[in-house]
């Protein structure tokens, strides 16, 4: 409890006849609520991730649709990713800010079940997005004859599409099962958003049922688009196996490296958050982690492109150079 001295606030709970306990109506988050001294410190250091990731993932949007060397399939999944990792961003740290500046926010049961389902959306959509990279890079590397034949403008729009379409439906089912539960007693959310972990442990009554739903749909998403990525990756490996030139190889490697890193930090993360068991883990550790999937990742996702690929460094190059021409820069 710490500073926040009562674990309920006045008119954020409501008798639940029958019960003894109290239906939550309210939320009070928190973040590192153990160590109140963090709170400036942390609020610096999200405040210049959090601009960074919007001047990274905009600068790589902009420049996408300004270059016409990037106006390939790759990139054009990469300008969503991008976009997807400010939507992503700007669900979370806002907040965040907000709680680590004043200390905790009291949310509405309604408007935590919005940042849920926005942040399930956008999480979704980074997991669809990063599948269907390493799809279009498998039929590049394995199919490269084709590969203009297979993945067409039309195919393109039809997978993100899709993508959209799916993250979002299995957004709002997962968003619908978790606020049916019945949360009662504390209200406190020792988190830095309303995530399913910490609104698990303030269920009561039988919730196996919900569990099971949200289960169900967690699993066509992430180990759903992790399979998909293994196989894609076991292909390239072949394919690249095959290859008699050494200096085919190390392209076609270096190509493939930064979405190997992206699909590394994204996913590491989330597996180690939602695919253990949650009982006996420090809530600060899960805070941590959490920060590494919602801040670190979206933040470090333009680096990782334009460090290793010439194309975006060439871009990038071009933009700066057409900026001191006229003078802007």
């Amino acid at each position: 409890m710490g500073r926040w001295g009562l674990r309920l606030h006045r008119q954020t709970a409501e008798w639940m006849p029958g019960r003894n306990s109290t239906e939550v109506t309210e939320f009070l988050l928190t973040a590192f609520a153990d160590h109140p001294h963090w709170g400036l410190p942390l609020f610096a250091v999200f405040l210049g991730f959090y601009l960074l990731t919007l001047l990274g993932n905009c600068a790589m949007i902009l420049l996408i649709r300004q270059d016409r060397r990037l106006h390939t399939p790759m990139y054009f999944f990469l300008g969503h990713l991008a976009l997807v990792d400010v939507c992503y961003s700007s669900t979370v740290v806002p907040q965040v800010l907000a709680v680590l500046l004043e200390g905790g926010v009291v949310l509405s049961r309604a408007r935590c079940a919005a940042q849920f389902l926005f942040f399930t959306f956008f999480a979704s959509m980074d997991c669809y997005l990063l599948a269907i990279m390493a799809y279009d890079r498998c039929v590049a590397v394995c199919r490269p004859l084709l590969y203009v034949a297979i993945v067409t403008e039309k195919a393109r729009w039809v997978l993100v599409a899709g993508a959209y379409a799916a993250g979002f439906s299995s957004a709002l089912i997962r968003t619908v099962t978790a606020f049916t539960l019945s949360f009662c007693g504390n209200n406190q959310i020792d988190f830095i958003f309303c995530d399913l972990p910490p609104l698990l442990k303030l269920s009561c009554g039988d919730s196996y049922t919900q569990e099971v739903v949200i289960i169900v749909f967690a699993v066509l998403v992430m180990p759903a688009c992790i399979l998909i990525i293994s196989v894609s990756y076991v292909r390239i490996v072949l394919a690249v196996a095959r290859m008699r030139s050494s200096g085919g190889r190390a392209k076609t490697f270096s190509t493939c490296a930064s979405h190997l890193a992206a699909v590394a930090l994204f996913f590491g993360t989330l597996i180690f958050m939602y695919l253990r068991d949650n009982s006996g883990q420090s809530s600060e550790a899960d805070q941590a982690v959490s920060v590494l999937y919602t801040v670190v990742s979206p933040m470090l996702n333009p680096l990782i492109y334009s460090l290793r690929n010439k194309e975006v460094k060439d871009a990038v190059l071009k933009s700066l150079s057409r900026l001191k021409v006229s003078g802007r820069f």
